[in-house]
């Protein structure tokens, strides 16, 4: 099965294509592994901030992230893994990728998967630091919350058809707006183009025993973002990643459904720049421009879902844009 979806016609999207390269970067010894990078904004700006996607999402889907921040001076890299069956080797070839591109630190901004492995490799490399925040989107702490952990060892023997199936059932289309649809068709779209290995490694991931110890991230700025309405994760595993790090922002949309970054844009967008105005002026910069003298970006064609609350569990105060 094949499908086009509106957001893979539209003028952003295409504009962003023919204008930001897709880079294939070997960093394994075996030279068969390949990163896929949408690099864009100052190469000067050496701590960027990173896109790690969901099993179903490519590099790609962060492209309202990378076209958007971009504008105001950030650094983005939009980065999709090749197949890695293990949480440490990902890790390494992570880390090969960073010292590839010469980053000493980096932002990162995770989505589902992307968030837990973010949350692992700032963990791994906390005795050499080179994460200098994370914001979690749609996250978790512990891959044992999902099904098949007795059959992840498996998933390698599956056929793509099979593996696909799984994941359809969380993009579910029920009372959605317009552009939530519009973000499932493009995720649909981006789950077909990936391939038996891909999938399969990317799920072996996901449902593979582990978990987090957030103990060790405690010196690290944390902001978690999710959506207020239905998402693929449960409101339990929500407030254990809460529970994890009571020391980090909470900034929560009113809805988005399971991929906010690209049906709420704006408001996901203005929460990455709220969390990277904290790194103004600082070796951990990513942005070349001040980032605290820049207008918030706001869609005023969208009044009505607008709403951002940003809200610090130390503090206790909430901010309302």
């Amino acid at each position: 099965m094949s499908c086009v979806s509106e957001l893979s016609q539209s003028n952003e999207y295409l504009s962003f294509r023919s204008s930001i390269p897709l880079r294939k970067i070997v960093v394994d010894s075996d030279g068969a592994k390949a990163w896929r990078i949408f690099d864009s904004g100052p190469k000067s700006v050496t701590c960027p901030l990173i896109c790690l996607p969901p099993v179903s999402g490519t590099a790609d889907i962060f492209f309202k992230q990378v076209m958007g921040l971009a504008s105001r001076g950030v650094r983005v890299i939009a980065a999709e893994p090749p197949p890695y069956w293990n949480i440490k080797e990902w890790c390494d070839g992570f880390k090969r990728l960073i010292d590839y591109l010469e980053l000493d630190k980096v932002h990162i901004f995770g989505a589902s998967l992307g968030g837990f492995i973010a949350q692992k490799f700032a963990e791994l490399t906390s005795n050499c630091p080179r994460v200098a925040s994370l914001v979690l989107c749609n996250t978790f702490t512990d891959t044992t919350v999902f099904e098949y952990n007795d059959s992840s060892a498996l998933f390698w023997l599956l056929p793509s058809l099979v593996l696909k199936r799984m994941l359809m059932g969380n993009f579910t289309t029920n009372k959605v707006d317009r552009r939530m649809a519009e973000s499932i068709d493009f995720m649909v779209e981006k789950l077909e183009s990936l391939t038996q290995s891909e999938l399969a490694s990317r799920l072996t991931l996901n449902c593979t025993p582990c978990y987090v110890k957030p103990q060790v991230l405690n010196n690290i700025p944390i902001t978690v973002m999710d959506v207020w309405d239905e998402s693929a994760l449960s409101s339990r595993v929500r407030e254990d990643l809460y529970k994890s790090y009571p020391h980090a922002k909470l900034a929560h949309l009113k809805s988005g459904g399971n991929f906010p970054y690209l049906s709420r844009s704006d408001e996901v967008n203005l929460h990455l720049l709220i969390h990277l105005r904290k790194f103004d002026g600082s070796e951990q910069s990513a942005s070349y421009l001040s980032l605290h003298k820049m207008p918030a970006p706001i869609n005023t064609n969208q009044p009505e879902e607008g709403t951002v609350s940003y809200f610090n569990q130390r503090e206790k105060y909430v901010k309302i844009s």
